[in-house]
C-alpha cells in the first residue's frame, strides 16, 4: 500500500516525468504532441487512481480530475507546428505543479505555488509580440502574488492571513488584482492561454476553501463590495472588446467575481463552487481553443469582423462552437448553469442588491458572447476566403469540452463532495477536510 504522503508526488511526477522525456520527440511535432496528450491521459487516470485516498478538501476533489483534462484538451486543440512544441511541453510542466498544489498539504502546496508563479513570471517575460508587448502590470501582479505565498510562510496571523488573501485574489481573479489574469490569456505562447484559464482559477479557490471561514466581517465587506464592482467591470469590458482573448478574459474575470461574492457572503467553498469554477474555466478554455482554430487559419493578428459565414462553410465548427456559446451564456443543461444557480440557491443570503447585480452581469454575458458568435458564424461569405472546417484533433477536442460540460451540468453535486454548511450566526465553524494549518485571522 503506498503512503498517503507521497501520493501528491506521484501525481506531480507523472506529467514532470512526461515533460521530461519529451525532447525524445522533439524533432517529430505530430510524436510530440501525441506523447503529450498520453501524458495528461496517464495523469488522469492516476488521480483516478489515488484520489480515493487523499484528503478531500472543502471544495472536493473535482478540480484535480478536470486539470489533466484541461491540459490534454488544450493540446489537442492546437496545430501541429514546429513553434509550438515549447508550448506542449510547458503545458506538463504547469499540469505537475498545479496537481501539487491541489494535493499536497499547505506547506508543500504553497512552495507549489511559488514555483507557479516563478514558472509564468518568466514565461512572460519572455514571450511578447507586437500585437501583445509586454505587460509590466501582468508582471508585477504575479509577482506580488509570489510574495505574498512567502509571507505566508514566514509572518504570523493577521498578516499571513491577508497575505493569503490577496494571493488568491490574483489566481482567482477579482477587481483590481486582475491584471495577471488578462496578461496570462493574452501574452502566453501557445495552447498555455486555454489551460492556465482553468488552472489559475482552480488554485485559488482552492487556497480561499480553507480562508473563507475565518474572513471577518470587515474584510466580507470589502472583499463582496470588490466582486460586485468586478462582475460589472468585467462584463462591460468585454461588451467593448474587438479582441476575442480579452473579450474571454474580461468575461471570466466577470463569471469568477461571482463566485467571490458567493464564497465571501457564506464564508464558505463547497464542491459546488469548485463546480463553478470548473465549468467556466473549461468553458473559456473550449471557446479559446475555438479561436485559436481561427487564428490557425488565418492569422494571430486576424480581425474578427473580418470572418463571417462559417455556419455554412464549416458546419462541424458552427455546431460545436453554438453549443459552447449556450454553455457560456449559463443555460442549462450545462455546467455553468448548475454551478451557478446551486451557488445561488445554497446561499444564505436573502434576496439583495448583490444578487441582481449578479443576475445583471450574467445577463450581459449572453450579448456578448452571443454577439461574437452571430459574427462568425452568420453573414456573408467572403469568396477570398478559404474555408476548412475541423481537423481530426480539433474535433476531438471541442466535443470532450462540450461532453465534459452536459456532464458536469446533469451529474449530482454529491458525487464531487458534500457541502459544508456554516451557520449564520457570528461564529463560523471549520469544514470538514480542513486542514489544521489553515490561517486565521486574529479577531
Amino acid at each position: 500500500m503506498i503512503d498517503a504522503t507521497l501520493i501528491p508526488w506521484i501525481l506531480a511526477g507523472v506529467p514532470l516525468l512526461g515533460a521530461a522525456l519529451s525532447p525524445a520527440w522533439w524533432a517529430h511535432p505530430h510524436r510530440l504532441m501525441t506523447w503529450s496528450v498520453g501524458v495528461c491521459a496517464v495523469s488522469l487516470a492516476s488521480v483516478a487512481v489515488f484520489a480515493g485516498a487523499l484528503t478531500a478538501p472543502p471544495e472536493g476533489l473535482l478540480l484535480l480530475f478536470l486539470l489533466p483534462l484541461a491540459a490534454g484538451v488544450s493540446l489537442l486543440g492546437q496545430p501541429h507546428h514546429l513553434d509550438h512544441r515549447a508550448s506542449w511541453v510547458l503545458t506538463l510542466v504547469a499540469l505537475s505543479l498545479g496537481l501539487g498544489a491541489l494535493a499536497s498539504q499547505p506547506v508543500t502546496a504553497k512552495l507549489f505555488l511559488i514555483a507557479i508563479h516563478g514558472f509564468v513570471i518568466v514565461l512572460l517575460y519572455r514571450h511578447h509580440t507586437p500585437l501583445w508587448p509586454i505587460s509590466w502590470w501582468g508582471l508585477g501582479a504575479y509577482t506580488l502574488g509570489a510574495l505574498c505565498l512567502v509571507l505566508t510562510l514566514v509572518a504570523a496571523p493577521p498578516l499571513s492571513s491577508m497575505a493569503a488573501l490577496l494571493a488568491c485574489t490574483i489566481l482567482l481573479p477579482v477587481v483590481p488584482f486582475h491584471d495577471g489574469h488578462l496578461t496570462a490569456l493574452t501574452r502566453l505562447p501557445g495552447n498555455l492561454p486555454s489551460f492556465m484559464v482553468l488552472l489559475f482559477p482552480a488554485l485559488g479557490l482552492h487556497a480561499l476553501a480553507p480562508l473563507a471561514p475565518t474572513l471577518p466581517d470587515p474584510v466580507v465587506w470589502v472583499m463582496s463590495v470588490l466582486a460586485l464592482a468586478g462582475a460589472i467591470y468585467g462584463a462591460i469590458k468585454a461588451l467593448a472588446q474587438s479582441r476575442v482573448r480579452l473579450l474571454l478574459a474580461y468575461s471570466s474575470l466577470s463569471f469568477f467575481s461571482m463566485l467571490w461574492w458567493c464564497v465571501v457572503t457564506t464564508r464558505t467553498a463547497t464542491p459546488r463552487a469548485a463546480l463553478f469554477v470548473g465549468a467556466v474555466g473549461l468553458v473559456m478554455c473550449g471557446l479559446l481553443l475555438a479561436w485559436q482554430i481561427i487564428r490557425t487559419r488565418y492569422g494571430d493578428d486576424v480581425d474578427p469582423q473580418a470572418i463571417s459565414g462559417l455556419a455554412s462553410t464549416m458546419p462541424q465548427y458552427a455546431v460545436l462552437l453554438s453549443l459552447l456559446a449556450l454553455a457560456a451564456m449559463g443555460l442549462p443543461p450545462f455546467g455553468v448553469f448548475a454551478g451557478f444557480m446551486g451557488l445561488l440557491l445554497s446561499s444564505t443570503a436573502a434576496f439583495s442588491t448583490g444578487i441582481i447585480v449578479l443576475v445583471c452581469a450574467w445577463l450581459a454575458s449572453s450579448w456578448y458572447i452571443l454577439d461574437l458568435v452571430q459574427r462568425l458564424l452568420f453573414g456573408t461569405r467572403r469568396t477570398d476566403l478559404r474555408y476548412a472546417d475541423l481537423l481530426q484533433s480539433e474535433l476531438v477536442a471541442l466535443i470532450i469540452v462540450v461532453l465534459t460540460l452536459l456532464a458536469l451540468g446533469v451529474t449530482p453535486i454529491s458525487l464531487f463532495g458534500s457541502d459544508q454548511t456554516t451557520a449564520t450566526t457570528g461564529v463560523h465553524s471549520e469544514p470538514a477536510g480542513t486542514n489544521p494549518g489553515s490561517l486565521v485571522w486574529n479577531r
